[in-house]
């Protein structure tokens, strides 16, 4: 009897296509295979195996197997798990684990020039920690061969929580076991590899969006192989088909910059959880500002909490003080008394950080005569003043127009004022009234590539720029030897808005800035400018009474039946045609099911009812924190068929509400 085979395709649908298996060649669960799709040929992965009677209607064979290794099967119930949870087409999953074609070229042919992995030594320079840091170390290294679990590894800044993690790694490499480290941002990779090669002797395998495709398939193939021992990448990394993976450290894992949010819609440091889970291994979530969800799983007895409380060697916390901008009113952006703390410490040859977590010159370009604002005329949103570059650019769609010099509605000439502040208008007044002094400015828009990246921080490092204006790209993970003092130019920045974790991004986000001050000898000082110092999240920070922050957090989500006390599910309708997308999202609530456990919040127009030229509506469902919603969703979804002109996302667990 012959063997069929079901092949799971890249390709957005969950279907298994069946395919007889050729007389002479033997497949596995997890090989990879070039398979005849229609007119086209497609690679994909072998996902089951079964008889086939000869009697049976014929199918097509397989054309060939791939020469690379059987994908191990955990790999396989990984994508398989986020896609039913996601509630996105197998395929798609599948696709983000065969995220690079060219490893799929020349079949028959290999590489000459072959890529050396260079393994990283457990015992090249070990940590020697202290008193402080050692018991939480040891804590953390008897989880490790000791199958699931999840550690929080809670620490201040500066406490060295990133050197407790290296250390566990080389535990990992010692068992001849791979080990992932998932960063939020790639601007982390340069210190991250610096410190890591300072341990280890040698660099670890990254994965981000700026490798090149051959970097990516050597990578890809060292990770399945099992040859790359150590991996740091982005979120995507998740999804890399490990052989032998023996840990998972999710750094600064509150970061919103794990969640997907186009796509395959995902949140990564849960997923992360997962894989640990169906992987049978340890997962560590290492963060100053733990998510509220984290904390809420250490209460409920999820996840085990390992705390460090105090910085490393001599290094204290910085204080932190307040600047009210209701009492301390300036023309200028930087108020008075920042002014004269920066001037005192650049004196001194230490180094001040500006935050401001706003990209370009100002957020927005108005007429003066007329009042008209300049908006993108494809999304509901301002185009933002972007000097360096010449330009007005929507964020949303990256539609971009040559800074104006006449007004579309009245015609005046010169007449567009800029209002607000940006980072690049802050060093424009940095430049004026520091002119003395040298500065850089650290935005994701100016820094085209991790190497001139890496320049301008090994710049800081050796003290060659006196004043470093900064978005939240500077914020985390950094450490700056001659930095001593974070002005924060507007503290109120995230606090409005309705959104349901504005209080909680703003005082993590201000926290980890806060922490880049006094990381040696010297001591660190924060200064936050604000016109609301009463308010909770600014009362937390200059009281360091995280607790109590956390504990009126908490109590606001359950009050309100949120997250973590409950579970969301948006759905977000779009279109071209503004009169069909309304039209569709009530047909779509006529057809919801009765369900007494689930409440439906809308349908109502996005916040940002445009991005792109297509229309949005969004519809909330909550249910409790333990129910299925996604059989709800099924169920509901399932029934009814939309135009193809109206698509719906489905955001499992959303964190955008835009």
């Amino acid at each position: 009897m012959m063997q069929k085979v079901g092949v799971l395709l890249p390709i957005p649908l969950s279907q298994v296509y069946d395919y007889i298996v050729p007389e002479g060649m033997s497949l596995a669960v997890g090989d990879m295979v070039l398979v005849p799709f229609g007119s086209r040929r497609l690679y994909g992965v072998v996902w089951r195996i079964s008889e086939f009677p000869e009697t049976a209607k014929p199918l097509k064979e397989v054309y060939d197997k791939f020469d690379l290794p059987t994908i191990p099967l955990a790999n396989l119930e990984f994508i398989e798990w986020v896609a039913n949870y996601t509630l996105t087409p197998l395929g798609a999953m599948l696709k983000l684990m065969l995220s690079v074609p060219q490893v799929f070229k020349n079949l028959k042919r290999q590489s000459k020039k072959i890529n050396k992995v260079l393994i990283p030594h457990p015992d090249f320079a070990p940590i020697h920690f202290s008193s402080v840091q050692e018991l939480p170390y040891q804590e953390l290294k008897s989880r490790l061969n000791q199958g699931y679990s999840v550690s929080v590894l809670d620490g201040v800044t500066g406490s060295g929580k990133t050197e407790i993690y290296l250390e566990l790694i080389a535990e990992v490499l010692r068992s001849h076991q791979q080990a992932l480290v998932l960063l939020p941002e790639i601007s982390l990779s340069p210190q991250m590899i610096e410190r890591f090669a300072k341990r280890f002797g040698t660099s670890p395998s990254l994965w981000h969006s700026l490798l090149t495709p051959a970097q990516r398939r050597e990578t890809w193939k060292q990770i399945l192989k099992g040859e790359a021992k150590v991996i740091i990448g982005a979120r995507s990394a998740l999804f890399l088909p490990y052989s032998n993976l023996g840990l998972i450290v999710v750094d600064e894992e509150h970061e919103q910059t794990y969640k997907q949010d186009e796509g395959a819609i995902y949140q990564g440091r849960d997923m992360a959880v997962v894989r640990a889970s169906l992987n049978h291994i340890p997962i560590v979530l290492a963060s100053a500002t733990p998510s509220l969800e984290t904390h809420y799983n250490c209460r409920q007895g999820r996840y085990h909490k390992v705390s460090l409380e105090s910085r490393f060697g001599e290094a204290s916390l910085p204080e932190i003080e307040i600047i009210d901008l209701k009492e301390s009113k300036s023309k200028e952006w930087i108020s008075a008394p920042l002014f004269n703390e920066i001037n005192k410490i650049t004196a001194s040859g230490e180094q001040a950080l500006l935050f401001l977590n706003r990209r370009g010159y100002a957020p927005l370009t108005l007429c003066s005569a007329c009042g008209t604002k300049v908006e993108c005329p494809f999304c509901t949103a301002w185009l933002v003043d972007h000097r360096v570059q010449g330009k007005l650019v929507c964020h949303y769609c990256g539609h971009a127009v040559a800074q104006l010099k006449e007004c579309m509605s009245c015609h005046a000439k010169e007449s567009f004022v800029a209002c607000g502040p940006g980072v690049e208008r802050l060093a424009e007044e940095v430049a004026g009234r520091f002119s003395h002094l040298k500065y850089c400015i650290i935005s994701s828009d100016l820094i085209s590539n991790v190497q001139e990246l890496d320049r301008i921080l090994s710049q800081i490092k050796n003290n060659e720029v006196s004043i470093i204006i900064g978005t939240q790209m500077i914020a985390k993970g950094h450490h700056f030897p001659h930095l001593t003092l974070v002005g924060v130019i507007d503290a109120d920045l995230g606090l409005q808005g309705g959104d349901l974790r504005g209080s909680e991004r703003t005082y993590q986000l201000l926290q980890q800035v806060g922490g880049r001050a006094g990381r040696e000898q010297k001591s660190g000082k924060v200064w936050l400018q604000t016109y609301y110092p009463e308010h909770p999240v600014m009362q937390a920070l200059i009281t360091g009474d995280r607790e109590k922050f956390i504990e009126q957090e908490l109590f606001m989500r359950e009050s309100n039946l949120m997250p973590p006390f409950s579970r969301l599910a948006a759905l977000i309708l779009t279109g071209m045609d503004e009169e069909k997308v309304k039209l569709e999202a009530l047909r779509l609530l006529s057809v919801v099911p009765k369900n007494p456990s689930v409440e439906i919040l809308g349908p109502a127009p996005s916040p940002i009812y445009m991005i792109r030229g297509r229309y949005r509506w969004r519809i909330l469902v909550k249910g409790p924190r333990n129910y299925n919603l996604q059989k709800f969703l099924k169920l509901w979804l399932y029934s009814i068929k939309l135009p193809s002109s109206v698509r719906l996302k489905i955001d499992i667990d959303p964190y955008n509400f835009l």
